[in-house]
């Protein structure tokens, strides 16, 4: 394994950190908008239907997945900025 992907392993956990904070909020304001309710629902509420649960899945994952591979690349190339050597 590359002394630089060692190096960036403490680094890529702490964006990932604050990736998964990033995203909570971002879900949180954007279920916000769309949803009926301050919180969206979880899979075992037997209050909500099967459509406000999938698209409140759907919505979590999509954007917790956008803002981590975001985060992640911007974290790549700030490394490869200071370092010069890509860390993946």
């Amino acid at each position: 394994m590359k002394a630089s992907k060692i190096a960036y392993k403490p680094v890529g956990l702490a964006l990932g950190a604050v990736s998964g904070m990033l995203a909570g909020a971002l879900f949180k304001q954007a279920w916000k908008m769309i949803g009926h309710d301050e919180d969206a629902p979880d899979a075992t509420d037997e209050e909500r239907g099967w459509s406000e649960v999938l698209l409140a899945a759907t919505l979590q994952g999509a954007i917790f997945a956008g803002v981590k591979a975001a985060v992640d690349r911007a974290g790549a190339a700030a490394t490869r900025g200071t370092t010069g050597t890509w860390p993946g």
